[in-house]
């Protein structure tokens, strides 16, 4: 893990990227359409897919698969506050896991004392449950959650956040995300861009520029990064 040692301050996402916790998303957006009487059968791989494209593609997605649900409820913040109550509940009884490579690379990030952030989308008190059913994360000394700024990736806010206070002049930076909508917050800042995991959407390669870096897991990292 050579490159590590080329950068200053590490930026991460959390969800789907440090941790296994898209399918608890998942599951809590199933319970709250079905709570609401609606049967949500897309698959996984669906749901990430959609999900991850923008802050509004999974609204819209789902407005237009249950049009009476927009009926129903037009307001969707109310619908993703339904579904953080039933998602936070998950959490207390779900097994929370680290993603391949991400304990070696936190354990190395650690020893050699390099900045580091977690910049999520997630609110505070959900990511307060996550570090607690994975202690190692607390090796991370930094979090900007959801109420630390103002718009959702993939406005750069978040991050661009964490650089002005963590960051300084010189520093080399890196930023790990395992979606579009947070590839597309990462490229509006100084920072290499890394998108770790598979290209769901076929139309990522006109998205991302070829300024990314793409690898399958941490675990594909080679020694030499750039």
């Amino acid at each position: 893990m050579k490159w590590v040692n080329d950068f200053q301050l590490f930026l991460f996402d959390l969800d789907g990227l440090l941790v296994n916790t898209e399918n608890i998303h998942y599951q809590a957006y199933i319970d709250m359409l079905k709570r609401r009487g609606f049967n949500l059968d897309w698959p996984f791989l669906k749901f990430c897919t959609v999900a991850h494209f923008d802050d509004n593609s999974l609204k819209e997605g789902i407005y237009a698969l249950f049009p009476e649900l927009f009926e129903m409820e037009p307001n969707w913040d109310i619908l993703r506050k339904e579904k953080n109550v039933i998602y936070i509940d998950l959490l207390k009884s779900s097994k929370i896991d680290l993603m391949p490579g991400v304990e070696k690379l936190l354990l190395e990030i650690e020893k050699q004392d390099i900045k580091r952030c977690v910049v999520t989308n997630s609110s505070k008190p959900m990511a307060d449950m996550i570090i607690a059913k994975q202690p190692l994360l607390k090796s991370i000394n930094h979090w900007i959650t959801r109420e630390d700024y103002e718009k959702p990736k993939p406005h750069p806010g978040g991050y661009l956040k964490a650089i002005t206070l963590f960051g300084k002049k010189g520093d080399r930076i890196i930023g790990f995300e395992d979606s579009l909508r947070g590839i597309k917050a990462l490229e509006e800042t100084p920072a290499q861009s890394v998108l770790i995991g598979p290209l769901l959407d076929p139309k990522a390669d006109c998205i991302i520029t070829n300024d990314v870096l793409h690898f399958q897991s941490f675990e594909d990292i080679p020694d030499k990064l750039i």
